[in-house]
């Protein structure tokens, strides 16, 4: 009778550190001292894959699954974008409506933002006013970071009709934030920061995506053309040097027609570097050209990988301190991405294998 008991609670021992594996996941501790970078990975739209994965560059090591594996919960659906600001890392997550702010040493969870319409980008204005742009929505959500709570919208006034609207990424230059209107759109919006107004915009190419600012001030922005069949239009990919002050187009560079399907060509993901006086951008391969640049280079900075296994090239990022360049290689949507660091002269330095649509890389400092 005895030894039943004994296997009945082995059972149920066996039966209920199943259920937390599996269900919930066992908790680890972590404690990433080091300079290091995380890489949010989207996972495939609806399949609730997205994941964080952190590369410590000295070490040349890497940790999968980070958020999961700390927090015993999965980090959501389609992990678009990172900020670090002051120890706290903000990881926005767009099909799951809510931005997660973790501690960066020990990846647990310390608080989030929840209901959100579709949130892409987190930039912070100080430390208790940060703006959310949304893909499927013409609103800017106004939170505060502190608190975690929601405190305000911004309606922007889109180009087209077509959807619901779209805002992408965002620039803070003095009391004015800059936002890109992508997804079926064609804007560039200018926003009094004291009174989160819009007090200007601009149409420019089909679907302007990447924005940066330099060293001097000006705003460098990537449209990506859209696609062949798309509802509002398809055109070359372009460059453009932006005077924040009055909107006006003051240097255009044209890229070239994106590609459709898994196609390699698709200009996009426009970094700038520390200094504020390099670009890169990814159009097929990597990009680099001096803000001063009177045309586009004529050979790309990291050729992509031909042949059987043709590189899709979907993440870039530029080290702050090194200028040390990852590039995320998507391979077919489906298998885990590839990470390749380069050296600020374009020498391979490693590679490494991260989640499932590598998108972004944020770093540690």
């Amino acid at each position: 009778m005895r030894c039943l008991r004994q296997i009945s609670v082995c059972i149920l021992a066996v039966l209920l550190a199943s259920c937390m594996r599996w269900e919930y996941g066992l908790t680890e501790q972590f404690d990433a001292t080091a300079n290091g970078v995380f890489i949010t990975n989207e996972g495939n739209f609806t399949y609730g894959g997205a994941t964080l994965s952190y590369y410590d560059p000295t070490f040349k090591s890497v940790e999968n699954e980070v958020f999961y594996r700390a927090n015993a919960m999965k980090l959501g659906d389609v992990a678009q974008s990172m900020v670090v600001r002051n120890g706290i890392g903000w990881v926005v997550v767009n099909n799951s409506h809510v931005v997660f702010a973790i501690d960066v040493e020990t990846f647990r969870e310390v608080g989030r933002i929840t209901d959100l319409p579709s949130p892409r980008y987190i930039l912070f204005a100080s430390d208790e006013k940060a703006y959310i742009s949304q893909i499927d929505s013409d609103r800017i959500i106004i939170v505060n970071p502190k608190t975690f709570q929601i405190t305000g919208e911004i309606i922007c006034p889109m180009t087209t009709e077509y959807r619901t609207g779209s805002t992408e990424q965002m620039v803070l230059l003095g009391d004015y934030l800059y936002v890109a209107c992508w997804s079926y759109q064609k804007r560039i919006l200018k926003i009094d920061t004291r009174t989160d107004k819009v007090v200007d915009y601009k149409d420019i190419g089909l679907q302007p995506k990447s924005m940066v600012a330099d060293k001097n001030g000006k705003l460098w922005v990537v449209s990506d053309g859209g696609y062949e069949g798309n509802a509002i239009g398809y055109e070359p990919a372009k460059l453009y040097r932006i005077n924040p002050e009055n909107l006006e187009v003051e240097q255009t560079f044209a890229l070239g027609l994106n590609g459709s399907g898994n196609a390699t060509r698709s200009a996009s993901r426009l970094k700038i570097n520390d200094k504020g006086d390099m670009l890169y951008w990814i159009d097929g391969g990597v990009w680099r050209m001096a803000i001063d640049a009177a045309e586009l280079p004529a050979e790309p900075f990291i050729r992509p990988i031909e042949g059987v296994n043709r590189s899709l090239y979907y993440a870039l990022g530029v080290a702050p301190d090194t200028e040390e360049v990852y590039v995320g290689d998507a391979l077919d949507y489906q298998q885990r991405s590839i990470i390749y660091r380069y050296s600020s002269d374009g020498k391979l330095l490693d590679s490494f294998t991260a989640g499932v649509i590598a998108g972004d890389f944020c770093w540690k400092k």
